[in-house]
């Protein structure tokens, strides 16, 4: 009978105690911490409480994400729980960049993990008498993301998409459904159609109009054929759920 270890995930920002405490509270045994080694990384404190989690027997492991990247936040954080479908999972939201918690919370919502906020016990100085931070840069719009959108079999085709358009070639309609065929996808392989016609209509009904609508692919009309694009979206939610391959 496997095992059930207690999985942790924390992205590194500027805390110890509210990424190490919830890990001795819990007991874990595989601790996973996401550092931004393109808007800062480790530093000296991150580094000596990365040695005592191991020498109290916590196996660590540092994985690299941009933490101001919200889609590839999601990509690392489901691509960990994929790789964990049979142990308990807990994602840390409050460790962290803004962005990098909600991320985490989104990728939560998309998988069986459990993610948790922990409240400290004090701040560094007090904030009624000081802000934690000053100015503004600018303010950034989030996403609206459809947690539930997109099957499989989508990101399927929006992988194919991203790997087999060219400067050269344009896919079509045609080209998605031999794929679908040859991957036996679940759309065509449950359905079993009985000829073409209903092929390029389940096609339509379970990949192409779904996909276009969220804006995941772009559908151009050449001539009596149809080309498909993958836009800038949809390389963003491949990337984040590329784990369901």
């Amino acid at each position: 009978m496997k095992q059930i270890d207690e999985i942790h995930i924390a992205p590194l920002g500027y805390e110890r105690d509210r990424i190490v405490e919830p890990i001795r509270k819990h007991n874990a045994d595989i601790v996973y911490l996401l550092e931004d080694t393109i808007h800062g990384g480790r530093t000296p404190y991150h580094e000596a409480m990365i040695e005592n989690l191991r020498a109290d027997g916590v196996a660590v492991t540092v994985e690299t994400a941009d933490l101001q990247d919200l889609y590839d936040v999601m990509g690392v954080v489901t691509t960990i729980t994929a790789d964990h479908a049979e142990d308990i999972v807990r994602v840390n939201v409050s460790s962290g960049p803004k962005l990098a918690g909600i991320g985490c919370a989104i990728a939560c919502m998309a998988t069986e993990a459990t993610p948790y906020y922990v409240q400290p016990e004090s701040q560094a100085h007090p904030l009624d008498e000081e802000p934690l931070t000053q100015g503004m840069v600018d303010d950034e719009k989030l996403p609206s993301y459809p947690i539930e959108a997109i099957s499989r079999d989508q990101v399927a085709v929006l992988d194919y998409l991203r790997g087999s358009n060219t400067q050269s070639y344009t896919v079509k309609k045609k080209d998605l459904i031999e794929f679908a065929d040859d991957a036996e996808l679940q759309f065509l392989a449950e359905a079993n159609p009985a000829n073409d016609k209903a092929k390029f209509a389940l096609l339509n009904a379970n990949i192409i109009d779904p996909l276009q609508e969220d804006g995941y692919i772009q559908v151009n009309a050449v001539g009596r054929q149809k080309q498909i694009e993958l836009t800038g979206t949809g390389e963003n939610v491949l990337h984040a759920f590329r784990h369901k391959l």
